[in-house]
C-alpha cells in the first residue's frame, strides 16, 4: 500500500511542478519541467537522504563515538527486526530527531544534541522506536521525495514572476494572473500534500514506536519535553530549509497547538492522549492470561516496566 502511496504522491508532485511551468511558459515551460521533475524524482530516490542530513548538519556516529546512543537503536532496531540504520547526532540544543532514506536496508535515524541532552534513556528510546517505526512503515520515502519536490516547487513559485511577469509573454498564455497563480497557489498545494499525508503518518509511527520499545507512556513523555523544547529553541536549519519540517518527530519550526489541515503534524496533545489510551490497551492486555501480548519485548524487559537502560 506504501508503494501505491508513494507513486500517487510523486504524480501529484510532477504534475504540480509541471502546472507551475505551464504558467510560466506555456507548452514549452511544461516540458521543461516534465523534464527537471523527473530528473528530480531519480535524483531524490538516489540521493534524498544524503541532502537532507547535510541541510541539517548531521554527523554519523558509531559505538566507539556515541557508545550509549548507538546501543540504544541497534536494541530497537534488533526488536523491531529491522537492518541496523546509520545513526548521526545533530548538533542543535532545539530536541528533535528524524528518520530518512529509501528503504530499510539504507535507512538512517538522527537525534539533536538537544534531545540527547534534555531526555532520559527511556524517553530516548521511544522516540528512536518512533524514527524506526516509519523505517519499518516505509515512510521515509515518501518523506524524502516529498521534502525535495515540495521545496522545488516553492521554488519555483517564487521565480515565477521573473520569468513570467511580462503581460505580453506570448509565451504564457495565462498572463499576469497565470503567474500569480503560480506564485501562491502551486506552493501552497505543494504545502497542503505535504501537511496531510505527514499528520497521519504521526499517528501509525507514534503506536508502532510504542510497540517496539514497550512502553507508550514513554513516548508520551518524550512528546511533552520535545514540544516545549521546540518552542523555546530556534532550529536555524530547519528555518532555512523548511520542506523538511514533516520529517521531525516535532514541528522544528512553529509550535502548532491546533490538530486542523495546515499543521505538518498532529496536536501533541491529541498524540500523547493516544498514546495514554495505548497504554491502558497494554495494561488490559496483560491482565489477560491468555491474551496475546500487545508489544514484543523491549530492549529493557517485556514488560518495559523497569527502568535501567543502557544509557545507565
Amino acid at each position: 500500500m506504501n508503494l501505491v502511496r508513494t507513486a500517487m504522491l510523486i504524480a501529484l508532485m510532477t504534475a504540480l511542478f509541471m502546472g507551475v511551468g505551464y504558467m510560466i511558459g506555456g507548452t514549452g515551460g511544461m516540458m521543461i519541467a516534465f523534464v527537471i521533475a523527473a530528473a528530480m524524482n531519480l535524483f531524490s530516490y538516489w540521493n534524498s537522504d544524503k541532502m537532507v542530513l547535510r541541510m541539517h548538519h548531521a554527523v554519523e556516529v558509531d559505538e566507539d563515538t556515541a557508545p550509549e546512543f548507538y546501543r540504544i537503536v541497534a536494541d530497537l532496531a534488533q526488536n523491531a527486526g529491522l537492518p541496523m540504520p546509520k545513526v548521526y547526532v545533530i548538533h542543535n540544543q532545539q530536541p528533535n530527531a528524524f528518520a530518512t532514506g529509501r528503504n530499510p536496508e539504507n535507512a538512517a535515524v538522527a537525534a539533536s544534541v538537544g534531545l540527547l541532552e534534555a531526555l532520559s534513556d527511556e524517553e530516548v528510546a521511544a522516540v528512536m522506536a518512533h524514527e524506526l517505526a516509519h523505517v519499518q512503515n516505509r515512510d521515509t520515502l515518501i518523506m524524502t521525495i516529498t521534502a525535495t519536490l515540495a521545496g522545488a516547487i516553492s521554488m519555483l513559485g517564487n521565480f515565477a514572476l521573473f520569468f513570467g511577469g511580462n503581460r505580453d509573454n506570448n509565451n504564457n498564455p495565462l498572463g499576469f494572473v497565470g503567474v500569480l497563480v503560480a506564485m501562491i497557489v502551486a506552493p501552497f498545494a505543494a504545502m497542503l500534500v505535504q501537511m496531510t499525508i505527514s499528520r497521519t503518518r504521526e499517528y501509525a509511527a507514534d503506536r508502532r514506536g510504542a510497540e517496539i520499545c514497550g512502553n507508550p507512556l514513554w513516548l508520551a513523555s518524550a512528546l511533552r519535553k520535545i514540544a516545549m523544547g521546540a518552542h523555546r529553541v530556534v532550529n536555524e536549519d530547519a528555518e532555512r530549509n523548511p520542506a523538511t519540517a514533516h520529517m521531525f518527530i516535532i514541528n522544528p519550526l512553529s509550535g502548532q497547538r491546533m490538530d486542523n489541515l495546515f499543521s505538518t503534524h498532529p496536536a501533541t496533545e491529541n498524540r500523547i492522549a493516544a498514546l495514554e489510551g495505548m497504554a491502558d490497551e497494554f495494561a488490559a492486555a496483560r491482565q489477560r492470561p491468555s491474551a496475546k501480548r500487545p508489544a514484543g519485548p523491549g530492549p529493557w524487559g517485556r514488560d518495559g516496566a523497569t527502568r535501567k537502560g543502557p544509557w545507565s
